[in-house]
């Protein structure tokens, strides 16, 4: 049994919209995917790639990713890692690939000099918070997100 974990290839950006589509699915979020692959063609492998992924294989079979990018921390004056997405085929679970997918972004953070890895996760999925509460993840009840988008956006944009 072998897992390797690898950055997504300039030709697999059907692959990770496909896993997109696959977590969106799970999440019940299927509605909200609009992107398509040139989105995330250019998100990933553009002339300014700002965002990034890694591609989890269990015997050589892509089998679920993680899509990521750099944060800022003004208090602490450092970059840390934004966890995105993390999804791993349900037939998959259970072999350590979520967790090896998050342990080689960890490993980037210390490699980096990074003080932090950060994620949402959706209140309704228990089985994941048990994950991340056993990999040792806090959780920060303390904020909460906020979201400004659609018309509120735009009338905001154009100052009125």
């Amino acid at each position: 049994m072998s897992l390797t974990i690898r950055p997504a290839r300039p030709d697999e950006a059907g692959l990770v919209l496909g896993f997109i589509r696959e977590l969106a699915e799970y999440e019940k979020l299927l509605h909200e995917v609009a992107a398509t692959e040139a989105d995330i063609a250019l998100a990933l492998f553009g002339p300014n790639p700002r965002t990034f992924c890694d591609i989890a294989e269990w015997e050589g079979e892509p089998v679920g990713f993680a899509v990521w990018f750099y944060t800022y921390s003004t208090f602490s004056g450092r970059h840390g890692i934004w966890l995105e997405d993390l999804y791993v085929r349900p037939g998959q679970r259970g072999r350590g690939i979520g967790k090896g997918l998050i342990a080689n972004l960890a490993r980037r953070c210390v490699e980096e000099g990074l003080p932090r890895l950060a994620w949402w996760v959706l209140n309704w999925n228990e089985p994941s918070r048990v994950f991340y509460r056993s990999i040792g993840a806090a959780a920060q009840d303390e904020w909460t997100v906020k979201r400004l988008e659609g018309e509120a956006l735009a009338r905001l944009g154009q100052g009125n």
